[in-house]
């Protein structure tokens, strides 16, 4: 024990004179994604221009096939290596493994019951739910025709209880309002699908749903918005913001899309309402801190939702202006339920099942 404990504080020595090499390997969706890969992008970046000595490298996976090898080829060259998405958790825990002088953070990758976490590897993971909550009861206060929806890639954990986080906002606004709002979903079985995701957008919309919280591939959910919105208000595609508020208030009602994992509002300004904020960049930073700093490199599994700031919404840059001041100050009043223990978000669909929020009262 004491030889071991004398090589790691050799390590901790040697990476705080030279510093680090982070290599991040993203999954399949790659760099671009405008979501966690780019998030998590950030993050390392951040690190780059805020902590001494880090150098950073991506490796990009076009398919999970490419997972070992870009791992591997991280672990023989990098003192960090940030491995990014659910997918991809099996394997770095086989490298973080064989690789145990290298320091490994997992983003959005959680263990399985009772699986044992290498004392090199970090899991960083969120409360999904509790973002997806606020954006369902946003969503069934904005809706004016009682019908919203929401399209998942694969129904993989994250996605699920971004899910299950929607629905139970929805509900809530209902039990609160004494009202009946419904939630439309489907999901696509891919990440990448854009044509199949825009063509669930389009039938979401023609199903009466006029707000569509997205957790895939938001760009062809953004296409789909435009395409059915532009129409509605009589308005060209590019058409700038401001016509497109004056339409919304003219028309009574719009078109929205709701972003995934980062603040995407800036994409399609006036057509995306709101972003569900995980923030991934934070964690790849604290990770990536760790490894340079601190004594015993803190590892095990984190779960950030809001009482940590680790999730949240976007700011509604754009569409503020749309919700009314009632439903801002709603918002901060559950979130603030949230953060103090008072309310909690179910996970599943046994928990939402007997989800209850009757006893809330909302003061104002």
């Amino acid at each position: 024990m004491r030889k071991v404990l004398v090589l790691m504080m050799a390590l901790i020595m040697f990476v705080n004179m030279f510093g680090l090499k982070v290599i991040m390997v993203t999954d399949a969706g790659g760099l671009g994604d405008k979501s966690f890969n780019d998030g998590t992008w950030a993050g390392v970046q951040m690190a780059v221009e805020q902590l001494p000595d880090i150098e950073a490298e991506i490796l990009i996976s076009k398919e999970q096939t490419d997972y070992v090898p870009n791992l591997t080829n991280a672990a023989q060259n990098g003192d960090v290596v940030i491995g990014v998405g659910f997918m991809m958790a099996d394997v770095l825990f086989n490298i973080a493994m064989q690789y145990p002088d290298t320091f490994f953070i997992g983003i959005d990758i959680e263990p399985s019951p009772n699986q044992v976490i290498p004392s090199n590897l970090a899991l960083y993971t969120f409360k999904e739910e509790e973002g997806g909550f606020l954006l369902g009861y946003l969503a069934a206060s904005m809706t004016k025709t009682n019908k919203v929806g929401f399209i998942g890639g694969l129904e993989i954990p994250p996605v699920k209880r971004y899910e299950i986080g929607y629905r139970s906002g929805v509900e809530a606004f209902n039990q609160i309002k004494g009202e009946n709002v419904t939630v439309i979903t489907g999901y696509v079985g891919s990440f990448t699908d854009s044509s199949k995701t825009k063509q669930i957008a389009l039938s979401h919309y023609d199903h009466g749903a006029d707000i569509i919280f997205t957790g895939v591939t938001t760009a062809a959910v953004i296409d789909a918005a435009k395409e059915v919105g532009s129409s509605f208000y009589g308005l060209p595609d590019n058409a700038p913001l401001n016509q497109i508020i004056e339409e919304y208030f003219e028309k009574g009602r719009g078109y929205f899309v709701i972003g995934y994992d980062m603040d995407q509002d800036y994409i399609a300004p006036g057509y995306v309402l709101t972003s569900s904020r995980k923030k991934v960049d934070v964690a790849a930073f604290e990770g990536i801190r760790s490894a340079l700093y601190d004594r015993n490199f803190n590892s095990g599994h984190h779960v950030l939702g809001i009482e940590d700031e680790g999730m949240g919404i976007s700011p509604m840059k754009y569409t503020k202006g749309m919700v009314p001041n009632e439903v801002i100050a709603e918002l901060v009043f559950l979130q603030k339920l949230m953060k103090d223990g008072e309310v909690d978000i179910p996970q599943n669909e046994a928990e939402l099942g007997s989800f209850d929020v009757n006893s809330i009262n909302i003061p104002f």
